[in-house]
């Protein structure tokens, strides 16, 4: 082989090297730097019983995605491998409160230390159809309509409200409710 055979050859297999490195050490350093997620979909397709891991200690769901309905210990749960759904329940969860910035490793101090949790919902009433905006409310919540987006009026006992189930809107009222939770 020439010289110059030998030196593009080598010229080639040290290009060769150095891109196969730099495929096996990217991936490493891309998932080291990776963002903790702040929520996660998970569904239950089928009615088949579902996993999702997340790296968080709890979850809550923040938005039910099915019409099968999404019940705590029921049709979702949270332990240690993750959040589990079963029998359709499809939803949008998020780390429980009081367990920090969902990390893993706690920070938030007990829950019922410092202000309330706030959760923001949108529900919104479809050609002045009664609908329910599944949430898990509990008794210590409260709710308030924080932004109305339609031209009908939205009151509260008459075309919205809210009881363990969720949010309800009626008469075409469409907004953007918080739900405080206190413990």
């Amino acid at each position: 082989m020439s010289a110059i055979g030998r030196v593009l050859l080598n010229g080639v297999a040290t290009v060769a090297m150095g891109v196969s490195l730099l495929a096996v050490t990217a991936p490493a350093q891309a998932q080291r730097y990776e963002q903790v997620p702040q929520s996660a979909y998970c569904a239950s397709n089928d009615n088949r019983f579902a996993r999702c891991q997340v790296p968080w200690r709890d979850a809550e769901l923040v938005q039910q995605a099915s019409k099968a309905r999404c019940i705590r210990d029921q049709t979702w749960g949270f332990d240690r491998y993750g959040i589990w759904v079963d029998r359709g329940c499809r939803g949008q969860f998020v780390p429980a409160r009081g367990y920090g910035n969902g990390n893993g490793y706690g920070g938030g101090g007990r829950p019922g230390w410092g202000r309330p949790q706030q959760l923001q919902v949108r529900c919104e009433s479809h050609g002045g159809n009664y609908q329910v905006c599944p949430v898990d409310l509990r008794r210590d919540d409260s709710v308030r309509l924080v932004n109305r987006l339609s031209g009908a009026d939205c009151r509260e006992g008459r075309s919205w409200g809210w009881s363990r189930d969720g949010i309800w809107v009626d008469r075409g009222c469409r907004a953007d409710f918080v739900v405080e939770r206190r413990y």
